[in-house]
């Protein structure tokens, strides 16, 4: 919660950033964005944003930076375990997905992204390093997860990395889907 005291928002997502020259606008989803790091850069960049998660002040802090910046984020309170209506019928030009896992969400994400349109992954992964050890295994990823769940989709950044326990992975919905 410091966070949200000293007026500073948290940051985007570094691996997210370097991707900047593929994300050029339009409809997109930040899904547990928690206190909108992610949501608010993409904003910034012209995406007409829809941000989820579970906690009410997370909402309300990116409601409350949202309407203090004069972007265009629609900041929504859900449980993404039993509530996924809302995405019904949307057809999105990107989703992010930060150190979150739920292996349900993965053909709504592939459903929900218009061909062409792309995705941001990134959470931790098993592997034989003790790196974020407070993590349950449930919630984490097996080595390549992402590269065979997304294997029909182009990708365009991947990385497993053993020093942090993370798996990321950037890729592109392709017309042949």
């Amino acid at each position: 919660m410091d966070r949200l005291i000293d007026g500073n928002p948290p940051e985007p997502n570094r691996r997210l950033v370097k991707m900047a020259a593929y994300l050029k606008g339009g409809t997109a989803i930040d899904f547990a964005s928690g206190l909108g790091g992610n949501s608010i850069y993409m904003a910034e960049l012209g995406y007409d944003i829809t941000a989820v998660d579970i906690s009410e002040v997370a909402i309300n802090y990116v409601q409350d930076q949202a309407a203090k910046r004069g972007l265009n984020i629609t900041a929504k309170v859900a449980d993404l375990t039993k509530e996924r209506t809302f995405l019904k019928g949307h057809k999105l030009d990107l989703a992010v997905m930060t150190y979150y896992l739920d292996r349900s969400l993965f053909p709504l994400v592939k459903q929900v992204i218009k061909d062409k349109g792309y995705l941001f992954f990134e959470t931790f992964y098993k592997h034989k390093a003790e790196v974020n050890g407070h993590v349950s295994s449930q919630y984490k990823l097996e080595s390549n997860e992402l590269l065979k769940e997304f294997a029909d989709w182009k990708i365009l950044f991947f990385e497993e990395n053993e020093q942090e326990g993370r798996q990321t992975i950037f890729c592109q919905k392709t017309n042949k889907l």
